[in-house]
């Protein structure tokens, strides 16, 4: 299996210039993506993406833990910006923060579902 490295060492200043100067401060995604990074908040999300909202008590069910456990998922989601709640009487409701956190969550699994069917298809 060849190396997955270069032969020789040859920069290509013009082009990691571009970059260099086009690079944004990521810190914000980095922290937004490792919210979503945990597998259990990822089916949080997920599960948001079939049903609009959830109460605390449905995610708990959904994800096999106790109320406590899925509270603080949820409240972890909410404070990276990927979940908004509210109170309806003595329950609270989740749903996602917005539509951008929705396409996130189904086209990362659209991919992986793509990259699974692709690595079958190879063998």
């Amino acid at each position: 299996m060849p190396k997955e490295v270069c032969e020789i060492t040859q920069v290509h200043e013009e082009a990691v210039i571009k970059v260099q100067q086009q690079m944004p401060d990521l810190s914000r995604v980095a922290k937004f993506l490792k919210a979503l990074s945990d597998e259990t908040r990822l089916k949080i999300a997920y599960a948001l993406t079939v049903e609009d909202e959830l109460c605390v008590c449905d995610v708990a069910s959904i994800i096999g833990s106790s109320v406590a456990t899925a509270s603080h998922h949820l409240r972890y989601l909410k404070d990276n910006n990927l979940a908004k709640s509210y109170r309806k009487g003595k329950q609270m409701y989740y749903s996602l923060a917005d539509e951008h956190v929705y396409q996130i969550v189904t086209i990362a699994y659209e991919h992986v579902k793509e990259g699974i069917v692709d690595d079958s298809n190879t063998n």
